[in-house]
């Protein structure tokens, strides 16, 4: 019979004739054969299958060898042994190549034909040792194939015990090995179909013995972090990570980012080919892991590698968005890598140039898929945008072509940003070692203590938060520049833009500290917060003035000293009323003009000057219950809050003293003959001390006994309604009338005639106790209300006035308002001011009983002129009537109150403690209560926003040239951020390698952050309030 299947196949005749005769060859099994002739049968079907010349031959081969294997079980295993098989896969079949797979094919079938007989235990014996040959000689992708369906059918074939764990290292070397050089689509997806069966295999083996999971992902990160210029890892490696469970990346990840024996080449090379595998078409999680990799490497601080692949594979990753199949997790790689790249602009500018036609590509083709797709790339772009404003050039191509799609609200842009970041806490893995010492989750940078320094921290916090000022600083052009304003922007910058968890302000210290400050003593806030802005007056004054003489020449712009600056403002101090155009930034933000008038009640000649103010000094209420505030004096006031610094001259041919009590002719004979810029010590009038007689003492309680609200806890609303109260000057405190040319009784009002756009109200906290010759502390709460409507009432003779900056409403003669009297005014306009709306934007705490000692730190919150929360205030201020006769004073019980209940609520959120190197979370009920919980900590400095006020800044954002709310940096100062930014990555990573080879004997303590009210500020030094640097250098580290 096999003679005759033998001619036939070989025969010339036609086809279908052929296949008759095959049919009645495969009936004629069913008869009995003699050993011989099956064997004959068997050796010419398998000579057919193995070496068929064309598909006929061999397809008859199969069927007549799988019909006399059927009714010849005996005859075909003994045909069918153990030598043959190992001969077959070891020597080949004649001239077929053992490696050939159609010797696996043929194997894999005969193992189904004797499945049932005892001998195929022999076979799976045999198979478990050649398979593992096989798979150690690397086979190509289809053999290996071939061999994975023969091991998917025929478990038994598989490996066992140890030799299973090597078996699958070795699968895995071997598809680490696979490399399809064909572009075309079939042998593409042939090659793919492959792949994923030697991947199914190893899944399979996984499932059945779990021990061989760890040795296979550790031969996987073998393969991928090898350094060999030699040999490149396949990317069909990437097929495995869908069979990786994911409950395991938390584990496996720090296992591997914890390993002291993985080099960073090694790591490097790892990660940057794990990327690499966000090309194979039908792999999953792969960027579930690349992520969870990533910020493996930033729990640990391995800022470096995360550097280096990041500039190394951002365009990579960003191409891959052009392919449908892999498009999902390549953007979910590159969202991650760039918002988590936030020290530099470098990684998102190597995109930028391909974002325009990959948008208009996607928005050509109409597709849902596509319109999703580009809503999410969309808030990715703006995102970074906002992060790396100040490119317009690069950024108004990209504005264009995604104006179309919807931009995520700043609020957002900001929580996405905070949580990406690779010092942000929620960037690290669940089960990391340690928290990073990066930015908190406020996303606010603290500063650092340098040594009783809290004064100036608390301060420059304050003003950073004043948002519209912030936004004029940083948008001055100063290239070149070397003056203060100069090192405040740097300072602002370094601020909004760093990654360190707090800044350390040495150079603007040492620029902006008094001269009369000792160094590394505790010092006033307000009184440095006064030398401050008007330091940056006078500076941006002297170069206007430089400017407008010297327009052609080059200023330079070079550093001034406090006496450089002294001399050239006092040529200013005779000028006319500056117009809006010719103010100072410092003028344009907290500069308001005040009008005092005093009216002789003999002869009623009345006599007025307006002066210029960058804040008001509010003395508290007197009351029966407040003896020592008899002893208030407000020229220890002024040294306790300012050392005694008048802030100008009063100029033009109105002015006059305002009273003739001593103290006042001592200081004002002083400030008469010089201007702010000099500030010498004899300046300071802490021995000019007067204190007021008995009389007045007695009027004072007295009358204030009629004043609303005395019985409770006062406001910041009742101490400015005092302030402004109208007050009789009598006695010792008579005022001398020029046309009577004697001292007469006198009535004195003061009226702000036009509002800053931040108030700055500075408490009088600290008051002179005459028994004991010292000065103390008020330690009495006051209510902050989170609305203040101040009345302004404008005049219309400002511009017939003269007057010099900015001298400080700390006057001696309202410190001595004890005798003020509320009665109404003869002389009074009979007109109402308008009501101001305020918003309160920071606060400044005290802590201590002393001004020379305790602690300072500021609450704050950003605020702009158009949420709709404070129109609402404004709207509601407007309808404010007051009946009595005090209607320009505000009373506690004004609808302002409900308003201001409404918005504690809204704006709990947006409120941020500032302790030194500390920003935490808080809200406006912390700071409402904070005096009542710690009574030592009492609010020091106020500083207030105007609302509805139009921010000339804001018509930037419309032409793109500002993608955020703060305006572009210039690159000067984008480059020393970034330079910094990389350097504390460094830091940060070389402190984690140290503290890794120290685990043993490591401590490293941080304290919580959250909510901070439950926790007293502490004490005032380098680490004391939170002013400790944390591991921001080297030489911190702490072990």
């Amino acid at each position: 019979m096999d003679k005759i299947l033998e001619g036939l196949v070989s025969s010339s005749h036609p086809l279908p004739l052929k296949r008759v005769i095959v049919k009645k060859v495969v009936e004629s099994a069913e008869h009995w054969l003699d050993e011989a002739q099956c064997e004959a049968m068997f050796d010419l079907t398998t000579r057919l299958i193995l070496e068929g010349q064309d598909p006929f031959q061999r397809q008859v081969g199969h069927q007549v060898l799988e019909a006399y294997a059927r009714y010849h079980r005996p005859e075909f295993e003994s045909f069918f042994n153990k030598t043959f098989v190992l001969g077959l896969l070891q020597q080949g079949y004649h001239s077929l190549d053992r490696k050939d797979v159609a010797i696996l094919d043929y194997i894999h079938n005969g193992l189904k034909l004797i499945i049932s007989c005892p001998s195929v235990l022999d076979l799976f014996s045999l198979l478990q040792v050649e398979v593992l040959r096989m798979v150690c000689e690397r086979p190509e992708p289809q053999l290996c194939a071939r061999l994975s369906d023969l091991l998917t059918d025929f478990v038994q074939c598989i490996p066992k015990g140890k030799l299973s764990i090597t078996f699958c290292q070795q699968l895995v070397r071997t598809i680490g090995h696979f490399q399809c050089v064909s572009t075309q689509e079939k042998e593409l997806r042939e090659y793919v179909s492959q792949v994923t069966k030697v991947s199914n295999l190893l899944q399979n083996i996984w499932k059945a013995e779990p021990s061989t999971l760890l040795p296979s992902l550790q031969e996987v990160f073998a393969s991928i972090s090898s350094t060999d210029a030699s040999f490149e890892p396949s990317v069909t490696l990437a097929s495995l990570v869908q069979h990786i469970p994911l409950q395991m990346i938390t584990v496996l990840i720090r296992s591997l980012t914890t390993d002291p024996n993985v080099k960073d080449a090694s790591m490097t090379q790892a990660l940057c080919r794990m990327i690499d595998w966000l090309s194979w078409p039908l792999a999953q999680h792969v960027d579930t892991w690349v992520i969870a990799l990533l910020k493996g490497l930033a729990a640990v601080q391995k800022f470096t590698i995360l550097i280096d692949v990041t500039l190394l594979k951002i365009e990579l990753v960003f191409n891959r968005l052009w392919f449908p199949l892999v498009r999902p997790g390549a953007l979910a790689v590159l969202s991650h890598m760039l918002l988590s790249f936030q020290h530099s602009p470098e990684a998102f500018h190597l995109i930028v140039p391909h974002v325009v036609n990959l948008v208009h590509s996607f928005k050509s083709d109409g597709l849902p898929s596509s319109t999703a797709f580009l809503v999410q790339l969309t808030e990715l772009i703006h995102c970074m945008m906002y992060h790396y404003s100040g490119f317009p050039d690069l950024y108004e191509p990209i504005l264009e072509a995604i104006k179309d799609f919807p931009k995520p609200s700043e609020e957002k842009i900001k929580l996405i940003l905070s949580q990406s970041a690779w010092t942000s806490q929620s960037n690290s893995l669940a089960s990391c070692l340690s928290r990073l010492s990066g930015k908190s989750e406020t996303g606010k940078t603290g500063l650092i203590n340098l040594g009783n320094t809290c004064y100036m921290n608390s301060v420059i916090q304050a003003l950073f938060m004043a948002t519209d000022f912030r936004r004029q600083v940083l948008s001055l052009n100063l290239n070149g520049c070397n003056s203060l304003m100069k090192k405040l922007q740097h300072l602002f910058a370094f601020l909004a833009h760093t990654q360190r968890e707090a800044y350390a302000p040495r150079i603007f210290f040492e620029a902006s500290r008094p001269p009369w400050f000792t160094p590394r003593s505790q010092q006033d806030c307000s009184e440095y917060l006064r030398f401050l802005l008007d330091r940056l007056h006078e500076e941006e004054k002297i170069l206007k003035v430089q400017c407008s003489h010297k327009p052609s020449e080059n200023l330079g712009c070079g550093e001034t000293s406090l006496q450089e600056v002294a001399s050239k403002a006092a040529l200013l101090t005779d000028t006319p009323y500056a117009s809006d155009s010719e103010k100072t930034l410092i003028e344009k933000m907290f500069g308001g003009k005040l009008q005092t008038h005093i009216c002789c009640l003999n002869c009623r000649s009345t006599s007025q000057k307006v002066e210029a103010f960058t804040d008001l000094s509010l003395a508290f209420c007197p009351s029966s219950s407040m003896e020592n505030l008899s002893f208030q004096d407000p020229v220890s006031s002024s040294n306790a809050q300012d050392g005694g610094v008048m802030q100008a001259s009063v100029s033009g041919p109105l002015e006059e003293p305002v009273v003739n009590n001593p103290v006042t002719i001592v200081c004002d004979s002083v400030v008469n003959e010089r201007t702010i810029g000099s500030l010498p010590d004899e300046l300071r009038c802490t021995e000019n001390i007067s204190v007021p007689n008995e009389s007045n003492k007695g009027l004072t309680n007295t009358d204030v006994s009629q004043k609303p609200g005395s019985e409770s806890t006062p406001s910041v609303t009742d101490l400015l309604n005092y302030f402004l109260a109208p007050e009789i000057l009598t006695d010792d405190n008579q005022y001398y009338c020029e046309n009577c040319a004697s001292l007469q009784n006198a009535e004195k009002t003061m009226q702000i005639t036009e509002e800053p756009e931040y108030l700055i109200l500075t408490l009088l906290r600290f008051s002179y106790d005459q028994k004991y010759h010292v000065r103390r502390k008020i330690l009495d709460n006051v209510s902050l209300p989170l609305i203040l409507e101040l009345p302004v009432k404008r005049t219309t003779s400002l511009s017939s006035l003269s007057e010099s900056w900015s001298i400080d409403i700390d006057f001696t003669d309202i410190s001595e308002n004890l005798a003020k009297k509320l009665k109404p005014s003869g002389t009074e306009e009979a007109c109402c001011p308008k009501f101001v709306p305020y918003l309160l934007n920071s606060v400044v705490v005290h802590s201590g009983i002393s001004s020379e000692s305790g602690h300072y730190y500021s609450y704050a919150r950003n605020i702009t002129g158009t949420e709709s929360s404070y129109q609402m205030c404004h709207h509601q201020s407007e309808t404010l009537a007051l009946p009595s006769s005090q209607s320009h004073f505000l009373g506690k019980d004004s609808p302002a109150a409900v308003i201001e209940q409404d918005l504690e609520n809204k704006e709990i959120s947006k409120w941020f403690l500032f302790n030194d190197s500390r920003v935490t979370f808080t809200s406006f009920q912390s700071v409402q209560k904070i005096t009542s919980r710690f009574p030592k900590d009492t609010a020091y400095v106020l500083l207030y926003k105007k609302q509805n006020s139009t921010n000339s800044l804001s018509g930037n954002t419309a032409s793109g040239l500002w993608v955020n709310g703060d305006p572009p940096l210039q690159k000067e100062l984008m480059d020393a951020i970034t330079k910094d930014n990389k350097l504390y990555l460094q830091e940060q990573e070389l402190n984690a390698r140290a503290r890794a080879l120290q685990a043993a004997s490591a401590s490293c303590s941080f304290r919580p952050n959250g909510f901070d009210d439950n926790d007293p500020p502490g004490s005032c030094g380098p680490t004391g309030g939170g002013g400790g640097g944390g591991f921001n250098t080297i030489g911190r580290l702490v072990f």
